[in-house]
């Protein structure tokens, strides 16, 4: 094994690793952002959300 794979392979993997966990953290975030909105349709509120006048 040389020097240059050795150098390459991790240069690689770690941007494939990069790649994975970002692609990771952007799909994750469309699936909260779903779960979020069908509570918020079903009329579940998040606390920190202003509360209305009549409650």
């Amino acid at each position: 094994m040389t020097h240059a794979f050795y150098v390459y392979a991790s240069y690689g993997f770690a941007a494939f690793m990069t790649a994975a966990v970002t692609l990771w953290t952007w799909a994750d975030g469309r699936a909260r952002r779903r779960e979020l909105a069908a509570l918020e349709a079903a009329g579940i509120r998040r606390r920190s959300a202003h509360k209305r006048d009549s409650e």
